[in-house]
């Protein structure tokens, strides 16, 4: 039940609002707050292709110099020749392990030493960075990969 008084000011107070302003203050700075979480998640977005010429493809052979197996993405690092012959230390990007190991790629899928194949998008800044594309087109050791059965 409400009751009224007269305030210092002559203003009609209303006994018992306290309670109710304070849980409307509340209630409007969670609201304000959960409105500010939904716009910013924009901002963590994912990259995506935006680094790389979607548009062009790079065939790339060599030497297993290292496989990381970690999120956010696993890396496989080549070294391969060039158009102009020259030696190349390529770094290629695949999907996180979760994706990859749906593909039937494994954390020892590689090893150093091991010879592949393999088509990529390259980086917009023509370093030798790509990203992996196509799982038809993958070679280890001279063999499809991942194996028949595996994917």
């Amino acid at each position: 039940m409400l009751t009224t008084t007269v305030t210092a000011l002559g203003r009609l107070k209303f006994i018992g609002t306290e309670d109710f302003n304070m849980r409307h203050k509340l209630a409007m700075i969670f609201v304000v707050a959960i409105g500010l979480f939904m716009i910013s998640t924009s901002l963590f977005a994912h990259h995506g292709n935006a680094a790389y010429e979607t548009d062009k493809k790079v065939s790339v052979s060599g030497t297993v110099t290292a496989w990381l197996w970690a999120n956010p993405h696993c890396f496989l690092k080549i070294d391969g020749k060039n158009d102009k012959g020259e030696q190349t230390h390529w770094i290629v990007e695949t999907s996180n392990p979760q994706d990859m190991a749906r593909q039937g790629w494994e954390r020892n899928s590689f090893k150093p030493g091991d010879e592949v194949s393999l088509t990529i998008i390259p980086a917009k800044n023509e370093r030798s960075i790509g990203r992996f594309v196509g799982k038809d087109n993958f070679l280890l050791n001279g063999k499809p990969f991942p194996p028949v059965g595996k994917q």
